[in-house]
């Protein structure tokens, strides 16, 4: 009777009823009654109520989950590293909690904290993002005794198909095509070295569990099988905590094509077209597009129905993506499931109109799937590049530091900027991902989105750190690549093309240089009523400010590795000519600040421009239509000479980063290209090798100790020299 006239029961009162009371209960509150445990709140027909979320991740994919919770009125829980204490995640969300050191095995990795962070919080559901504890069987399972809702599929479902091996026997028996190879538990290097030249080489080396390029390997010989095994292994161990291997043959030249799948808790599922994630470095994705280029109607029909039968297989909940390699033939074979979401799944938000963070919370809550299979229509074409912070001159190797300008193409209907950090004054930290942004474009068709992706591109300014911009401006303008001729091997094979040898700077970009250092001499000369006496000055001391006198100065700039030397003529009028090696051009402008935003406006002969300034340092920062350019006064002989004595000729740290193996002791002889350490850092495993022959007098460092970026890690003995060498 007390239950009739409740908006709320508890589930220990509702037991304590007949079966009678409970039917009156339910007919005369139909759309008011409800039960709890443990915070979440259940509905009739299975439904629960998610009114707050704790999302188990950082950066831009926590983000990008809080803006989706904010807009269906659901509270976010931020959990936070020593090292987010100041990041975009924590800022956005309701409340925020910490958990622990940067090391991600000690926070964000760490279950037992983030359970007792959504407990602590009243959290009725966690996000885990991707990443991090997103595919973690454990993780899900824990949270399911707690009683909180885990926005993933079932546990059974992420231990099936995150181990590759077992994946694989799954989807042979659903009729899913599959590539042959070794998934068998015997481990013994003998064994998986003798199952490669069965298979035949090249094969690929893979972790069974996990994703993201990580512990995956290409063995091209048996030579190198056991060196690519070991690192395989060790990479897998420090990222998912089990080095289990499978061995299969490798697909040369193929394309990488990901079918979004979504299924509910009543049997539904459905797919949202695919993907093409071809174009990698490092087996980690770079640029992504919806639909796949050249990709006819049925074989999009056969990709999803395939991907359909792999989610039913393992009774799928939630958003997930199945991955297949395609031949040139558009052939196409399993190659595993990511039981999450996926980085790049905006593209497939954007060619169908959908929310799939809304998707997941609302499947999450027993609801069923807004649209069926009839419902979801494809339109347009979409791309997203990531942005991340790391040198493609350097192998990619990724950075990290402080953002010290960062300016973005304006979001609108069409242009997603998916990010973690602000516009200055974040880190891109040595502990997590180097990915700054995924910059997601839309278009009509693919020309039209690829037009669009290369015009925001341009509109990405950074200072601070090295990115990839400019590569991804090239790839993006690379005829293959305008063609849809696209494969996991096309920077290896356009290698040329995307890294052209470096060229002198165009005329007119050295003019703009020289003339934004002039300007920028002026301004400061007029503020201070004397000229520069700096040290660092092009311009030298006791030059002044002449008005309506005709005189010359030499000006050395330091655009990128090259030093140019210009002649710059003041003329009485107020412009300059300017002459760099037998060119001459007629130049005049000023500065002009718009929006918070430093812009030069220049003339060089005749043509008009307006490139964007940012000055850090005596460093100006060109950024124009056609690219960026980088200026700046060569450091004195004495000050470089200094600054450059510290490795001596050996070894440094490219990064920040844990020692994961010392391979060399003192007393060692190494030749060029000898591997002497290899560390952990940005997630990812990198090999130091020897930059010169000669012997180790001296290891800094031992297994497990961190090394800061340049920090000098051998100290390599001076070779005597000989009689003739002496001569």
């Amino acid at each position: 009777v007390a239950a009739r006239t409740a908006k709320e029961v508890d589930v220990a009162s509702v037991c304590k009823l007949s079966l009678r009371q409970l039917l009156k209960v339910f007919t005369s509150f139909p759309r008011k009654l409800s039960w709890s445990k443990r915070g979440v709140r259940f509905f009739s027909g299975g439904v629960a109520r998610i009114e707050k979320v704790l999302i188990a991740n950082r950066g831009e994919i926590a983000c990008r989950v809080m803006r989706t919770a904010k807009k269906m009125g659901v509270r976010s829980v931020a959990v936070y590293s020593d090292a987010d204490k100041h990041s975009m995640h924590v800022a956005m969300a309701d409340e925020a909690y910490h958990i622990g050191p940067p090391p991600s095995q000690q926070s964000y990795l760490c279950m037992e904290k983030v359970l007792e962070v959504a407990k602590k919080s009243g959290s009725q559901a966690v996000h885990p993002g991707y990443g991090f504890l997103s595919e973690n069987t454990e993780f899900a399972e824990a949270c399911k005794q707690e009683g909180i809702i885990f926005i993933g599929p079932p546990s059974s479902a992420i231990r099936d198909m995150g181990i590759k091996s077992t994946s694989k026997h799954i989807m042979s028996a659903a009729g899913v095509p599959i590539i042959g190879g070794y998934h068998g538990e015997d481990q013994s290097n003998q064994r998986l070295q003798a199952e490669a030249a069965q298979i035949g080489y090249p094969v690929m080396i893979k972790a069974v569990r996990g994703g993201g390029g990580k512990g995956m390997r290409i063995a091209c010989s048996d030579a190198d099988f056991l060196e690519q095994l070991e690192s395989a292994r060790r990479e897998a161990r420090k990222s998912f905590n089990d080095d289990v291997m499978l061995v299969e043959k490798f697909v040369e030249d193929p394309r990488h094509v990901e079918v979004q799948v979504f299924g509910d808790m009543h049997g539904n599922a459905v797919y949202l077209f695919e993907r093409d994630c071809s174009v990698q470095r490092r087996h980690q994705k770079i640029i992504e597009e919806a639909p796949g280029p050249g990709i006819d109607a049925e074989v999009r029909r056969k990709l999803g129905e395939a991907a359909v039968r792999a989610a039913k297989a393992v009774s799928y909940v939630g958003a997930g993506t199945v991955e297949f390699i395609m031949d040139a033939q558009h052939n196409f074979y399993f190659m595993e499931m990511n039981t999450r979401l996926q980085v790049e799944h905006p593209v497939s938000e954007m060619i169908t109109g959908t929310d799939l963070v809304e998707w997941q919370l609302r499947v999450a809550a027993g609801e069923r799937l807004p649209l069926l299979q009839d419902d979801i229509t494809l339109r347009g074409h979409s791309f997203e590049a990531r942005i991340y912070a790391e040198d493609p001159e350097n192998d990619f190797l990724p950075g990290a530091g402080p953002l010290l300008h960062l300016s973005t193409p304006p979001p609108d209907q069409h242009t997603r900027i998916e990010t973690g950090v602000r516009e200055a004054g974040d880190e891109v930290s040595a502990h997590y991902d180097p990915m700054i942004a995924k910059l997601v474009v839309w278009g009509e068709d693919r020309p039209a989105a690829l037009k669009k992706l290369r015009y925001c591109l341009r509109q990405y300014n950074i200072v601070g750190l090295n990115t990839n911009i400019d590569f991804l401006l090239s790839l993006s303008g690379h005829p293959e690549f305008q063609a849809g001729n696209v494969s996991t091997s096309f920077i290896p094979q356009h290698y040329a093309d995307l890294f052209p040898a470096a060229e002198a700077p165009a005329g007119e970009t050295v003019c703009q240089a020289a003339l934004s250092l002039v300007l920028q001499e002026r301004q400061h000369t007029q503020e201070f009523a004397q000229s520069s006496t700096d040290l660092f000055s092009p311009f030298g001391s006791g030059s002044g400010w002449r008005n309506n006198i005709q005189f010359n100065r030499n000006v050395t700039l330091q655009l990128g590795d090259r030093k140019v030397d210009v002649l710059v003529v003041y003329n009485k009028d107020g412009s300059y000519t300017m002459q760099t090696g037998e060119e001459e051009y007629h130049v005049s402008g000023d500065l002009e600040a718009d929006g918070g935003a430093l812009f030069l406006r220049c003339s060089v002969d005749g043509v008009r421009s307006r490139p964007k300034l940012v000055v850090l340092d005596r460093t100006v920062h060109l950024f124009s239509t056609e690219g960026s350019a980088q200026v700046s006064v060569p450091v004195p002989k004495f000050l470089a000479a200094v600054s450059g004595a510290g490795a001596q000729g050996g070894a440094v740290a490219p990064m920040t980063g844990t020692i994961e193996k010392v391979l060399v002791k003192a007393g060692d002889r190494v030749a060029v290209g000898d591997p002497l350490m290899v560390m952990i850092a940005m997630k990812m495993e990198h090999t130091i090798r020897a930059p010169k022959s000669g012997v180790i007098k001296k290891v800094f460092f031992s297994e497990g100790s961190q090394a800061n970026r340049h920090a000098p890690l051998v100290e390599p003995s001076k070779e005597p020299q000989t009689q003739t060498q002496a001569e």
